[in-house]
């Protein structure tokens, strides 16, 4: 499962309703298509999460079956749920062909208003598609294309997803929601310090403890983790631990990079309430990601907001999806090379005590009151309510008439 997408989508929800705007979830598994994933057969049902109760979908996990049977599945049970909620919005999580057009098919039924939400482009190929695949997705990126042009409106993570996919439909740009963890950070020991002994490789334990710098994501080159390992053996401190948390293609690597610099420690997957104790312990958190991929313009690490809320200064690399508001709160490396990173974090270490101290907690204070639920939710309350033409008071007062919930989330 993508956790960061995973965890956005119950950020989103968790924000609807911080704004008062009750909830119902039309969900499908988010299963990669068969082989990758074995299983085939997914059977509807109902599930209740969080305290919110939702559809799940049954589809056939085969290639362009699973899209028809999902779109069939999400018309069916789609129907009959904002039958039943009364739903005024229709939030659709991603760019899921099947969910956008049964939005298509309810806005012309209903009186309904369709509100995809973006977070990646559609259709992004992949190294591994062959031809047919690769056909497949140049279909579905315009299918998606038109299904945006018949919506309401959309909220997406940087203005780029808006300016190239739905150019002509009221936006709210939102970059990320900090969805707080099961546990407090606050609760981890010392920010800065690690023992050696229990944290790292076992020829580390003889020089106590360390300060450890910490990167959590894909495990890939498109994301820069091959130059994050590169500027971190240029680091000649003694005490310097480079910790790696995730998968990815680089894996193996980075195995081979931990036997030949006992410094770097070999990677792992954690879940994410250990992971956010792990951060919070770090002396500095790293984002490396090259800027000058196609892609970049589309995103916004939500790993920036994550890293903030624990505390810790992060050095990251000039992404143009990071808005002016995160830049006095961030170090900014000048570069994304393998010497711009290694000049970031010895400028980042170099800070006293008190003045990293003072950064983290400016920043985390900064996530934490801009970008939680509350606030992410009353700003797509209010989007919402300007798509509706009635305000946030008004649409209060119907609701309590109708006695019925006013807004419906489909997600992948």
């Amino acid at each position: 499962m993508p956790t960061q997408t995973h965890t956005f989508a119950w950020g989103l929800v968790k924000s609807i309703r911080a704004a008062g705007c009750p909830v119902h979830l039309v969900s499908a598994a988010p299963a990669s298509t068969f082989p990758r994933n074995r299983k085939i057969l997914f059977r509807p049902g109902r599930f209740q999460q969080d305290g919110v109760q939702g559809d799940l979908l049954g589809f056939v996990n085969l290639l362009g079956v699973k899209h028809l049977t999902r779109f069939l599945s999400a018309v069916r049970s789609g129907r009959r749920a904002l039958r039943r909620q009364g739903s005024d919005v229709l939030l659709i999580h991603g760019v899921h062909t099947p969910f956008l057009w049964f939005g298509v098919l309810a806005a012309r039924r209903r009186w309904v208003r369709v509100v995809p939400v973006l977070t990646d482009p559609p259709g992004v190929a992949l190294p591994t598609d062959g031809r047919i695949v690769r056909g497949l997705r140049r279909l579905d990126r315009a299918l998606v294309r038109s299904a945006l042009r018949r919506s309401s409106g959309v909220v997406v993570l940087t203005a780029a997803l808006a300016d190239d996919f739905a150019p002509s439909v009221p936006r709210l740009v939102m970059e990320g929601i900090f969805n707080p963890p099961s546990v407090d950070p606050s609760t981890s020991t010392a920010i800065g310090s690690v023992d050696a002994a229990s944290e790292a490789s076992p020829s580390s334990a003889k020089i106590g403890p360390t300060r450890a710098l910490v990167y959590a994501g894909g495990l890939t080159r498109a994301y820069g983790v091959d130059r994050l390992v590169e500027a971190f053996r240029g680091l000649t401190a003694p005490d310097l631990r480079l910790f790696l948390f995730g998968r990815g293609e680089l894996e193996d690597w980075l195995e081979t990079q931990a036997k030949s610099d006992p410094r770097v420690v070999p990677p792992e997957l954690l879940n994410r309430d250990a992971l956010v104790k792990r951060l919070a312990r770090a002396a500095l958190l790293v984002n490396p990601r090259p800027v000058g991929q196609s892609f970049v313009r589309y995103s916004f690490p939500s790993k920036i907001i994550e890293y903030l809320s624990t505390g810790v200064p992060v050095v990251t690399t000039r992404l143009p999806g990071i808005p002016p508001d995160y830049e006095r709160y961030l170090l900014f490396a000048d570069s994304d090379t393998v010497e711009g990173l290694r000049e970031a974090m010895l400028r980042a270490l170099a800070l006293p005590p008190e003045a990293s101290r003072a950064l983290g907690a400016a920043g985390a204070a900064f996530v934490r009151e801009t970008r939680g639920p509350a606030a992410q939710g009353q700003r797509i309350r209010s989007f919402l309510a300007g798509l509706t033409t009635i305000s946030p008071d008004q649409d209060d007062v119907r609701a309590q008439q109708r006695k019925l919930p006013r807004h419906e989330v489909g997600r992948r």
